[in-house]
């Protein structure tokens, strides 16, 4: 793809929108980069953006700064469907993401990841199994590193591993992971996709480009996964925790099981590990491990490396994170649970004792599907932030048979009112169903401020 002299626009300045600005500066495009947000709450980004001479809009989209451009990359933030990208496509100006921009300066095979759960720990199991087996790995995506960042650095034997999120896959055009991974797909983002349907498109763009030498990757315990196989080319592989699959991984008598159905009878089935040696909690992260088997399996890793990753593997940051032992109380941070399947997997983590903190921003969920395992595993529900009175009015009271609801307001309260009450034996979990930008800045941000709350307790 030739950059130089090529006019290019910038939608949206989050980490993505900032680091293709800078890339495609240094291949010599002429960079204008435009965001809603104002100046003052762009301040951080800025001067880098001016340092290298690209042209910095703030405050809106000016409807002449997307004319005559001969590229528009757009964040992932940024509606695909915005009446000036519109206006722009129809023009006959490309318009295309950061996922795909990358994608046309990644030599080397890219594993996809996608899902509406587990994405960021899946993927980042992934690349220690590719490093452990000795394959020279970079990761990234919507796991907070931009794909294009990647770009420069990276050679044809280089494995991209990249989280990609519905979001980006809107906007792809060319993308073709070798391996494509669906870990699962439950409702979510309803608040921009609108519907269940329109989601499960956006998600299912992940096998657009695979060919008959490529391999997708799908959770046969889920549905959707399943119907999702008939739109792939590719080889399609299968995780299960429940049932034995024809090719893929599957878990028998406590062992990780792995077929290739390329491969000759004798070893097409191999033994990885035991379940028992998986040091993640939760069902949940069973499937996320079979997953990142099946990947590293079908990149070439040996099952002794497949092993010795997945043993060492440390849980990641805001999933289901441990923080602190309290008087007997276990606090746990799950900020990354941004929608009510998530929420779901994390009480499903624990028997029983649960004091649980939900809320935040509304994307268009269903919490009447939590009530049964409230009433079966939660002491207290906490509710934070602008969805606290729909939470509320879906989860039901301890008058109709339903668990104790505590509106809280906010997150400080909800943790300082759950320490107050809970008892040695009880578990604390922000587990919050809901997207954070009503009072923190993303996930990572609610995450960190609740860890900080429980350490000053």
């Amino acid at each position: 793809m030739e950059l130089k002299d090529k006019r290019v626009l910038v939608v949206g300045l989050g980490k993505s929108g900032v680091a293709s600005a800078l890339f495609l500066k240094a291949h010599g495009a002429r960079v204008t980069v435009s965001d809603t947000k104002s100046g003052d709450e762009l301040r951080n980004e800025i001067p880098s953006l001016l340092d290298h001479g690209i042209t910095v809009e703030t405050g809106g989209h000016g409807e002449r700064t997307f004319r005559g451009q001969d590229l528009i990359v757009v964040s992932p933030g940024v509606p695909a469907d915005l009446p000036m990208l519109a206006q722009a496509r129809s023009m006959g100006e490309a318009v295309i993401g950061e996922i795909e921009l990358a994608a046309r300066f990644l030599p080397g095979p890219i594993v996809a990841i996608t899902g509406s759960n587990g994405k960021t720990t899946t993927t980042t199991l992934t690349g220690e199994i590719l490093t452990a087996g000795g394959i020279p790995t970079r990761v990234g995506g919507n796991i907070g590193t931009p794909a294009i960042s990647l770009a420069d650095r990276a050679t044809r034997e280089t494995a991209i591993v990249l989280e990609v999120s519905s979001f980006q896959l809107e906007t792809i055009q060319t993308f073709r992971p070798k391996v494509a991974v669906v870990l699962n797909v439950t409702p979510d983002h309803l608040d921009r996709h609108r519907t269940f349907e329109a989601y499960v498109d956006a998600k299912a763009r992940i096998f657009q480009n695979q060919r008959g030498d490529d391999f997708a990757v799908l959770n046969e315990d889920d549905p959707t996964c399943v119907t999702m196989a008939e739109r792939t080319r590719a080889q399609v592989f299968w995780f299960s925790r429940q049932k034995e699959v024809k090719q893929g991984a599957w878990v028998r008598e406590g062992n990780i099981l792995f077929r290739d159905g390329r491969a000759e009878a004798k070893t097409s089935q191999r033994e990885i590990m035991l379940v028992s040696e998986i040091p993640l909690k939760g069902a949940h992260n069973l499937e996320n491990a079979l997953a990142a088997v099946c990947a590293g399996a079908l990149m070439g890793c040996a099952p002794e490396k497949i092993r010795q990753a997945v043993r060492e593997f440390k849980a990641v940051e805001h999933r289901l994170e441990f923080v602190a032992t309290i008087r007997g109380v276990d606090y746990y941070n799950d900020s990354k649970a941004t929608n009510v399947d998530a929420t779901i997997k994390a009480l499903e983590s624990f028997p029983a004792n649960i004091h649980l903190i939900l809320g935040g921003k509304d994307k268009g969920s269903d919490y009447t599907v939590l009530n049964d395992l409230l009433r079966q595993r939660v002491k207290r529900v906490y509710t934070i932030g602008v969805a606290a009175g729909k939470i509320e009015s879906q989860i039901g009271s301890s008058k109709s048979g339903g668990v104790e609801v505590v509106h809280a307001e906010t997150l400080e309260n909800a943790v300082r009112k759950a320490n107050a009450v809970a008892e040695p034996g009880d578990v604390v979990l922000l587990a919050p169903a809901c997207a954070s930008f009503d009072q923190f800045k993303n996930y990572e941000h609610r995450g960190q401020a609740f860890k900080e709350i429980v350490r000053g307790l």
